[in-house]
Parts: C-alpha cells; sequence; structure tokens
C-alpha cells in the first residue's frame, strides 16, 4: 500500500470512531486519561491517536513513546498501528516498560556500568535469603527457633520485589506505618460497637490495636532488612529485573542532561493498561514528562479490571494521574460497548457496583461508567445470562463438553467458545473430557519445568551419569527407567530380562544392569533378544558408555547437546506430533543450564544434580508456558488468562466460594498500612476478585453461562460463589439445576479410571510459527542462514535448536569484548587516549574467564595464552593507526526497507564528518576465509548470492543508510581479522560497495523476507555435508525428497566460520 492508501483507511477507520472515542483521539496536547470499560476500543484509540499525532503534527515516529504492560500487547499494537501508517510503525517506539529500560541501559552502558552483574536465579535468592535469615538476631521478631525457621522466606522475597516495584525506601514505609499506629486509635474498625466483657460500648478496643501493632513490628523488621538483602545481592554481582527500572529512574534523575535528551526525543508519551502499572513505572512515565503543566501524556485503563497488581494499590496511578493534573486534565470515559449484548453488561455492571468507593468514577466528581451495547448486530438481541447448578464437579464438565459439542454439531467455530475457570487444575481436569469427546480445545498455563514428564526424563538421563561418574554401577534404579523411554523403542519385555539376568549374576554386592549390558554387548552369545531389540540396546550401551566417559571431558553444556542428540532424543522430538511442546521444553532446560554454569563457570554434572534437587526440595520452579491444542479449538482459560479476549460464548465454570472469594490468596505474608496509598481507599481481596469475575464475564458476546457443583464427589456441599448470590440480588435470571441422565454418566465412565537429496519436512503447526514470526526481524545472520540453507534457517533462527557455546564463539566474543573496551575507555578519557596493552589484556582475560564454564580446562588454559599472545601484537601493530572518533557496538533498530523490518548490532563505526566506514572484527584464518570459503566473493555463476561476507558488508550499508535518525552515509565496510596469519601478519579486508551492490541485496532481502513470511522453509538446500538437510534424512523425518535446482548442484558447500 502507498502512504495515500494508508492514510485513506485511516481516515475511514477515524470517521467510524464514536464521539467519545473521537475525543480521546482528537485531544493530541496535554495531559488525557481515558477509563475504558471492557469491550470499548482501547487498542483502536490507541493505534488512531498515534495516527492522528502524525498526520496533524511535524513530529516523527521516533518521537513517540507508547509502553505497553506485556510483550503481547507491543505485538498487539504494532500489528495494529501497520494498519493505518504502514512501515513507520516500525519506528513508533513501542516498549513494555522493561524493554524500554534495557535499551536505555544498552544504549547508555557507560552511565550504568552494570557490565559485572547478571541475573539472580531463583535459586541463588534462596541461597541469599537462607543467609539473611540465618543472620537474624535474638531480638528480631521474624526470628524462629522451632519448626520451618525459614517460614518467611518467600515472603520475605515477595515483600522486597514490592518494594522495589513500588519505588519505596525503608523511611517511607517506617513513616507509614508509624502514621497508621497513630491513627488507629481514631479509626471506626477498633472502636466497639457494643459492650462485652472488657469493653463497654465506644472504648477503643486496645486488645484489636496490639493485635494490628504485631503486624506492623512484623513488617518493619522486615522492611529494616531490605538493604541488607539488596547489599548481598549487589556483593554477590546479581540483580533482578525489579531493578532496572529502578537504575534508569536512578539514571534520570542524577543525569539531566540524560533525561533532557529523552524527553525532547519523546514529545508524545502513551501508556496501555495504565491501572496495572508499578510505583516505579509510574515514576518513570513522571520523569519523562517532567514538571509541566499540561504535558503530552495520555494514559489508557480501567481500574475495574485492574487484576495484576498487588491487594492494596488497584487504582493508585489512575488517582494520583487525576490528582496532579487536576487543573488541565482531560478524562474521557469510553462506556460504547462493541462486544456483548446489553443483558450481559447490565449483570455484569451490577455485580462490579458492589466494589463502591474502589472505583475510581466514585472517586472522581462527574464520571459515569454505565456501559452500552453498541454494535448494532447485538443491540437488538436480548440474551440474558443463564446460571446453571450441578450435583458434582464431573456432572458440570460432562454437561458443559455436551453443550459445546452440540455447538459444533450446529456449526459453531470452536475458537468462539471458551470455557473459563478460577484455577488451571480445572482447566486440566476438563481437557480430558474434551479429548474423550473429541473436541478440539486450546488451553495456556505456565507450569514447572521440574514437574514435565518428557523434561523428568532428560533430567533423568543427566542424573544417571552423574550418578555412575560419582560411584560406578550405582544408577541401576534410573538406568531401569531410561531403558523404558520411547526414545530407544525397546520393548518393555525386553527391559524385564534385562533385570532378571542382572540380578541373577549379581555382581559384586548388587546386581548391576549396566555392567550385564557391558559384557552381553562384548560377547552377544546370549539369545535373549530378538533382532530389533538386539540392535537398539547395542547402540543404547554404546552411547551411554561414551556419554559417561566423555562426561569428564565436555562441559556441561556440552554434554547436554551430546545428550539430546546422541541419545536420540532430538530424533524423536522432531517426529512427534508435540514437537513444537517439547521443543520449548528443550530450550527451557538448555537455557537453564547455560544461566547456571555462566553464574558458576566450573560447575559440573554432579553438583548441578545436586543443585537441581535442592531446588525441588524448596519448591523452586522454573515456569514455562504450556500451549495444548490448536487456536482452531476452543479456548480453556484461567480467568486472569481471559483478559483482553471475547468470545461468542462463555461459560464461567466451577463458580464456587471455595475457588473464589474463599480461597487463600497468596500475598507478601505480611499486612500493609493503607497510609503507604495516597488515595483514600484501597482494595480488598474480595474487591479484587470480584473485578477479576468481572473479567470473566464481560468477555463473552451473546451468550454467558455460570455453572457451580452443589456438592463435592465425596458429598460434601459445596458453597455457590458470592458473587452469584450479588448477581440474582439485583436480577432475576434463569437459575437451571441440571441432572445428567443415568446412562450419559455410564457413557463417561471411563475418564475415571524417492532418491532427491533436498529433504522436505512436514509443516509445523501454524500456531506455533506464527507466534515465532510475529516477533520476528530480519538481521544478516538470518539472511545468510536462510540463503544457505531454508532448513537450516527454520532450525538456527526459528526453532533454535540448542547447542552448546563453542570454544570458538567464546574466544570470539572475549576478543570482542576487549576491543570494545578498549575504544569505550579511550573516549572517556580525557585526553581521548588509548588505556595501556596491559589492560587491554586484562580485559580479554576478564571475558574470558567470565564465560569460562564454555571451555575445558585444558583448552580454557590454551586458548587464554594464545589470546594474550595476539592480542599483545595486534595492539602494537594497530595504535598509532586507530581512528578516534568512533561509535563501538551500536545497536540499529526500527529500520524498515521496502516494507522488511532490519535490524543489527555493529562492532565499530569509524568516522570521517558524516561519513562512515563499517568495522567487522573476524577471528578465524583470513587465508581460509578468502580462498577457501570465498567468504568475499560478489555474486557470478558459481555464487549466485555472493559469499557470506560480502552480503554482510553491503547489509550493514542498507541498514545504516536507511537509518533515519542518523544523517550517515556509508562508505565502506572493513573486516578486521584479529588473529595474523601463519607470518604473523594481521590482515583488513575493505569492501567498497557499489550501487549495484545495495540494488542486488535488497532485492535478497525483501525476497527472503517474503519466503520467510510464506513459510517457505521447510524444504533444504540438498548439500551433501548440509548439517540439517542430513540430520532430517538420517533421522527420517521428511515427507518428501526433491532434485535440487541447477544453480544449488554447482555451489561448493559453504563451511561456517
Amino acid at each position: 500500500m502507498s502512504r495515500d492508501q494508508y492514510q485513506r483507511h485511516f481516515r475511514e477507520v477515524y470517521a467510524r470512531l464514536n464521539g467519545q472515542q473521537r475525543a480521546a483521539v482528537d485531544q493530541t496536547e496535554g495531559p488525557v486519561m481515558v477509563i475504558a470499560g471492557p469491550g470499548t476500543g482501547k487498542t483502536q484509540i490507541l493505534a488512531c491517536r498515534i495516527g492522528k499525532i502524525l498526520l496533524d503534527t511535524d513530529y516523527l515516529p521516533q518521537n513517540i513513546l507508547c509502553l505497553t504492560y506485556t510483550d503481547a500487547g507491543t505485538v498487539a499494537m504494532r500489528k495494529r498501528l501497520t494498519d493505518f501508517i504502514g512501515p513507520d510503525a516500525y519506528r513508533v517506539n513501542i516498549h513494555t516498560f522493561h524493554s524500554f529500560c534495557n535499551e536505555v541501559i544498552q544504549d547508555n552502558l557507560g552511565l550504568f556500568d552494570k557490565h559485572h552483574l547478571d541475573p539472580v536465579s531463583e535459586l541463588e535468592k534462596i541461597q541469599l535469603l537462607k543467609k539473611l535469615i540465618d543472620g537474624f538476631t535474638k531480638d528480631n521478631p521474624l526470628k524462629r527457633y522451632r519448626g520451618d525457621v525459614y517460614f518467611d522466606m518467600k515472603n520475605l522475597a515477595h515483600l522486597f520485589s514490592i518494594i522495589k516495584k513500588e519505588g519505596w525506601t525503608v523511611e517511607y514505609i517506617t513513616h507509614a506505618i508509624s502514621a497508621y499506629i497513630e491513627s488507629l486509635p481514631a479509626r471506626d474498625a477498633f472502636i466497639a460497637k457494643k459492650a462485652g466483657r472488657h469493653f463497654a460500648r465506644g472504648d477503643i478496643r486496645t486488645d484489636k490495636i496490639a493485635q494490628e501493632k504485631e503486624k506492623m513490628v512484623r513488617l518493619q523488621a522486615a522492611v529494616e532488612q531490605f538493604p541488607i538483602f539488596t547489599a548481598s545481592m549487589h556483593a554477590a554481582g546479581r540483580y533482578d529485573f525489579d531493578d532496572m527500572i529502578n537504575w534508569v529512574i536512578g539514571a534520570f534523575e542524577t543525569n539531566p542532561n540524560l533525561l533532557a535528551d529523552y524527553r525532547e526525543r519523546f514529545q508524545y508519551i502513551l501508556v496501555d493498561e495504565y491501572q496495572d502499572t508499578s510505583g516505579t513505572q509510574n515514576k518513570l512515565v513522571q520523569l519523562l514528562i517532567g514538571e509541566q503543566e499540561s504535558p503530552n501524556i495520555f494514559v489508557v485503563g480501567d481500574d475495574d479490571q485492574s487484576i495484576y497488581r498487588f491487594q492494596g494499590a488497584s487504582i493508585e496511578n489512575m488517582a494520583q494521574f487525576a490528582d496532579t493534573f487536576a487543573d488541565t486534565l482531560q478524562t474521557i470515559v469510553l462506556t460504547h460497548n462493541y462486544r456483548s449484548v446489553q443483558s450481559i453488561l447490565d449483570v455484569s455492571m451490577s455485580l462490579i457496583e458492589n466494589n463502591g468507593d474502589a472505583r475510581l468514577v466514585n472517586q472522581l466528581p462527574g464520571l459515569s461508567k454505565h456501559l452500552t451495547a453498541a454494535a448494532s448486530h447485538l443491540i437488538p438481541l436480548d440474551i440474558p445470562p443463564v446460571i446453571r447448578r450441578y450435583n458434582t464437579p464431573r456432572d458440570e464438565m460432562i454437561d458443559i463438553t455436551r453443550q459445546i459439542a452440540q455447538l459444533l454439531d450446529n456449526g459453531v467455530a470452536p475458537g468462539r467458545i471458551a470455557v473459563i475457570y478460577r484455577e488451571n487444575k480445572y482447566g486440566e481436569e476438563l481437557a480430558r473430557y474434551c479429548r474423550f469427546q473429541h473436541i478440539p480445545f486450546y488451553s495456556k498455563r505456565s507450569i514447572n519445568l521440574f514437574e514435565i514428564p518428557f523434561a523428568r526424563k532428560v533430567l533423568t538421563i543427566l542424573r544417571y551419569i552423574a550418578c555412575e561418574i560419582d560411584t560406578p554401577y550405582s544408577g541401576d534404579d534410573l538406568l531401569f527407567s531410561i531403558l523404558h523411554y520411547d526414545f530407544y523403542n525397546i520393548p518393555a519385555i525386553e527391559v524385564a530380562k534385562i533385570s532378571i539376568r542382572a540380578a541373577e549374576k549379581g555382581y559384586r554386592e548388587k546386581s548391576s544392569i549396566r555392567q550385564y549390558l557391558q559384557e552381553w554387548q562384548h560377547t552377544r552369545n546370549l539369545t535373549l533378544f530378538t533382532a530389533a531389540p538386539e540392535q537398539a540396546l547395542i547402540d543404547f550401551t554404546r552411547i551411554m558408555e561414551a556419554l559417561i566417559k566423555d562426561a569428564h571431558n565436555l562441559t556441561l553444556q556440552q554434554l547436554f547437546a551430546a545428550i539430546i542428540n546422541e541419545c536420540g532424543i532430538l530424533s524423536y522430538v522432531m517426529q512427534s506430533p508435540e514437537k513444537p511442546w517439547f521443543m520449548k521444553v528443550l530450550q527451557s532446560l538448555f537455557d537453564f543450564i547455560k544461566a547456571e554454569t555462566h553464574r558458576n563457570p566450573d560447575l559440573t554434572l554432579v553438583p548441578f544434580m545436586d543443585m537441581t534437587d535442592l531446588m525441588e526440595h524448596n519448591k523452586i520452579t522454573i515456569p514455562i508456558v504450556q500451549v495444548s491444542g490448536n487456536e482452531k479449538g476452543i479456548n480453556l482459560l484461567t480467568a486472569h488468562g481471559a483478559k483482553g479476549l471475547e468470545f461468542e460464548y462463555v461459560y464461567i465454570a466451577g463458580a464456587n466460594s471455595h475457588l473464589w472469594e474463599k480461597k487463600a490468596r497468596s500475598n507478601t505474608g505480611f499486612a500493609f498500612p493503607d497510609t503507604l496509598f495516597t488515595t483514600a481507599v484501597t482494595s480488598t481481596d474480595e474487591q479484587e476478585l470480584r473485578r477479576l469475575f468481572y473479567v470473566a464475564m464481560t468477555r463473552a458476546e451473546k451468550y454467558l453461562y455460570i455453572s457451580y457443583p452443589e456438592f463435592r464427589t465425596d458429598g460434601k456441599p459445596l458453597e455457590p460463589s458470592l458473587f452469584i448470590t450479588e448477581i440474582l440480588e439485583q436480577h432475576t435470571l434463569p437459575v437451571e439445576k441440571v441432572i445428567i441422565p443415568e446412562d450419559v454418566l455410564f457413557t463417561f465412565e471411563a475418564l475415571q479410571y524417492t532418491h532427491g537429496v533436498a529433504p522436505e519436512i512436514a509443516r509445523t503447526d501454524q500456531q506455533f510459527i506464527d507466534t515465532l514470526l510475529a516477533s520476528f526481524v530480519m538481521n544478516v545472520t538470518a539472511l545468510n542462514n536462510y540463503l544457505d540453507c531454508p532448513l537450516g534457517f527454520y532450525y538456527k533462527n526459528l526453532v533454535r535448536v540448542p547447542s552448546g557455546r563453542s570454544e570458538n564463539t567464546e574466544f570470539g566474543s572475549a576478543v570482542h569484548y576487549a576491543l570494545e573496551k578498549l575504544f569505550q575507555k579511550m573516549q572517556e578519557s580525557k585526553q581521548y587516549e588509548f588505556p595501556s596493552k596491559e589492560e587491554f589484556i586484562r580485559d580479554f582475560t576478564w571475558s574470558m574467564l567470565r564465560n569460562r564454564e564454555s571451555f575445558t580446562r585444558e583448552s580454557f588454559e590454551r586458548r587464554l595464552e594464545y589470546g594474550k599472545d595476539i592480542l599483545d601484537s595486534y595492539y602494537d601493530t594497530y595504535l598509532s593507526q586507530w581512528n578516534k572518533v568512533v561509535s563501538v557496538e551500536r545497536n540499529v533498530r526500527n529500520v524498515v526497507v521496502s516494507g522488511v523490518p532490519l535490524k543489527g548490532k555493529i562492532d565499530k563505526l569509524e568516522f570521517e564528518g558524516k561519513l562512515v566506514n563499517v568495522v567487522d572484527y573476524k577471528t578465524g584464518d583470513y587465508e581460509k576465509t578468502i580462498r577457501e570459503y570465498q567468504k568475499f566473493a560478489r555474486p557470478d555463476q558459481q555464487h549466485p548470492d555472493g559469499g557470506d561476507y560480502w552480503r554482510q558488508a553491503v547489509f550493514y550499508k542498507v541498514l545504516l543508510d536507511n537509518y533515519h535518525q542518523k544523517n550517515w552515509k556509508v562508505v565502506s565496510t572493513e573486516f578486521d581479522f584479529i588473529e595474523p596469519n601463519r607470518q604473523k601478519v594481521y590482515h583488513k579486508e575493505k569492501v567498497v560497495i557499489t550501487p549495484e551492490d545495495v540494488s542486488l541485496v535488497t532485492q535478497q532481502i525483501v525476497s527472503t523476507w517474503t519466503k520467510i513470511q510464506n513459510k517457505e522453509f521447510y524444504t533444504g538446500c540438498g548439500k551433501k555435508d548440509c548439517v540439517w538437510c542430513n540430520f532430517v534424512k538420517d533421522n527420517k523425518l521428511y515427507v518428501a525428497l526433491h532434485e535440487p535446482t541447477e544453480n544449488e548442484m554447482e555451489l561448493p558447500a559453504r563451511l561456517g566460520d
């Protein structure tokens, strides 16, 4: 589409806005707060407002900052904005608060100096908290001598997180506690309402005050530990993500120039889901807008849907915002609902009105929030919600799934139906009933990685190897389980035979399956197994013995990669119908291993397994989101997970008090005084849960069914939720008692107890791939990977198959780091002098030590010595030649070329005025790169796509020439080879780029992007030595084999760096 077409489309959308929406969009100047009820078009007005700003003002897209609550929100916002303004949507700064702060930090690393810090793991946090609790003095109210002495560990962790998120100080909380205690005698809750044994009517209840003071003493004691804990984290070189926002706030407060730069950059700020922002997030916004009386700040939210902030602060920020800009604020309430029929709106509004003064409309004068149905096709409909009651939860699930099956038979699309519940456990059970009825379903939940059967299998293999390393032949119980795994296709009867024979042999003082298999493999004179299992056991034994041996010489990352490859796990995964999920589990396990070995480079297998045991003992989870089914199925959702979605049919199931208002709520374990908050009214747990129920109800478009069982499975009675009672108090709704016939109950009883060489793999689950592509931005690595082999791109850039960090990669990273620091320190020095050679080499050594987990002990020492030697000579060779007008480690983002979003990170930019020479550091053999690998080859008959380094050079020119934030012109790209040749001579290879080169690579970018978006990556290149084509063929993962094209057959193999 052309710019005119985008503008025409925007005007068409703008013309369809109602009066309230248009008021919000048109008010581009000054502070605006929009209270947007459910289904009132919140995302639409945010996108329209950005379009309006760009249409009516002279500001650029990069002058707009839009902050969202979640990553999904940023993707949705950019997608909606793209429909209005096209590629300019990629130039608008759309961020979550954390991603924005991370960008500020990354773009100003010299100011933050956080290189020495790493994210703290949950295990490390537990270890630090245990140390903290062990150090409590005898008079500390939190000190325990009996029972669980670490009872407050998680309570403290949660409290400290809230303190960081809200930006509270110890002094602020202490003052709030004192003010609260002083106010207690005057509070109505502490005055006796009637005479009792110890108090007359009207007396101050000193007993209640004493209880409240005890809570405050506990809180004060906990708060005083906060600076001690943060100091211990800092001493350990650790931080958590709550720290990032505080770092940026601190930098803005102490560096006026930095703050002024960002204030000037962002002339318009928009904040989505403002009701859920934390205190520090709100403070960050306040700093960005400054002390203007009428800043261009636009916030949108709905206090009635505040379900993510901790108890007690649900309308804090919105009320404070209204108070701060009381004289100039334009407040707009969106009440035209385009989602639901009026009857659903009336019932849901009557429920939320029970929150009384905890609602913003009751705090700010002149506001009304009565929702009215505005969708023309829904206005005539009168479909009241239905309440159903059942005998048992089982009856409820049977009937819900039967109703849904009937809807599907009647042609209702599965995606238009949702079942919403309070807990994931209910959804897991309901999924079983859906499977039984052959109902396609879609659900998403967060679960503990350690509890996933597939993950436990992989961990069991690791644990077995650890046992055999620590004490040979000690892991037979684990080996017995492993032999049953479906990775190996060994029949259970054959495993039983092995166990029996091993017991009969009675090695040493106990039987040993491992030793039996070793001896059997060498003799094989027994007729114990049939042919296929015999070969499987031969392969299994050989692989396991090799892994036990290699475990002494491999890093933990390399061992993990060897296990998933050699043990057949990766092959099993790629052939499984659950491939996306299994790959996600493997990636999460590998990420966990990488994180722990990064924190402790000397970590080996045995202590690593001890660590996982400690984590499980302390219930430390590694959360992972599991998606079941596909988006074409009905939706199984928790109430929290349903926010922001809408469905024609909604079933709210399990609406019992024990699952809603009476369920114990997870909190900090400490009571907060209301004096911590600036608003006069805070929320109770009941009010917050009522908001959650309201969110669930307002997901429905036409049909809303609320149900609950009256008895547990064991016959004990259950109460309906208070919220059902409140609804029935205001509305006469049909309440149906549903009895499941005996024959239907019986039906559900089972639930109780070629010759081609280019391989093509099966199409992966559409939703899985769409999720990956939604956030994909082209960089030169992805471009090179795709042109080399589309299948390789699929595995490396989309699926991201785990692979250990190689020694070459980490060595190169250490060299890059030392060079980066060399130029940064030169820029920071008063005389623009380079640091000494010794300091240069110290930086290299520091980086090597920091990533020592990627090396074996021997290779580490060898690489370290080699690196010092080549950098010593490199420094002497180039010191007098280096350009001092440079920018190093430059992140380039928000670049769009011919509709393709691009990004890149460039090692060094050298300037002569506005003319730029791009420098890219390379480690590796210069002569092989030039002669054997042909990395710098321009396109010709033999290399139709050109060499990777030639393409990289041109890509950087395309990227920077379209980087409109800077008026730069790339004149050349230079590859600086840090390793000398055999004659100890260093080389630099300069690529002078022609307009024809730019045209060719731009075509490659656009063509490749189009193919990727069209999902043309399921067929490989067919080259004989292609790792991924061979992987697919060796493991029989292909669905077809194709002949390569003529060009592909002529191309020589391209080897990696």
